[in-house]
């Protein structure tokens, strides 16, 4: 198969159970910017991203909250440049009262360097900060596996 050029990641689309809810926690608690919104009933949306590159859209049509047993999406993961940043935006969602997986920071897999948060959005999403480096020492809940697989 042969393409244009190398395929990279252009935004994400979530599916959500309300619009209103899902734009509050993604601007507030990740601090996302609304870029554009659909309010027309039946077909609301919200395009979010940083520095007008849209990055997330939330499609307010799902009617049960996310469920990991089904084919689809396992997580969405956001990297930062280093743990300290991991750590300004655990303390930021545990401010909002966000649940994580995990207590603390916690490695990718025993001995990774990389790691990060896990927790889930108003609908169950499962979601990710994480840094390439700066967890050495952190726990490993999976042990050698990949912990942002079994969460």
């Amino acid at each position: 198969m042969t393409t244009a050029g190398a395929l990279r990641t252009g935004h994400i689309g979530l599916n959500v159970t309300d619009l209103d809810r899902s734009l509050a926690f993604y601007r507030d608690a990740l601090g996302f910017q609304t870029l554009g919104e659909g309010k027309e009933d039946g077909r609301r949306f919200a395009f979010l991203g940083r520095d007008g590159r849209l990055v997330l859209t939330l499609w307010q049509q799902a009617e049960g909250s996310y469920a990991p047993g089904l084919a689809g999406l396992h997580h969405l993961a956001f990297e930062v440049d280093g743990i300290e940043q991991v750590r300004e935006a655990e303390s930021a969602l545990r401010a909002l009262g966000v649940e994580f997986v995990h207590e603390g920071v916690v490695a990718h897999h025993e001995g990774a360097a990389s790691g990060g948060i896990f927790f889930r959005d108003p609908d169950g999403t499962r979601l990710e900060i994480s840094a390439p480096h700066g967890a050495q020492g952190a726990p490993a809940p999976a042990g050698a596996a990949p912990t942002c697989g079994f969460f």
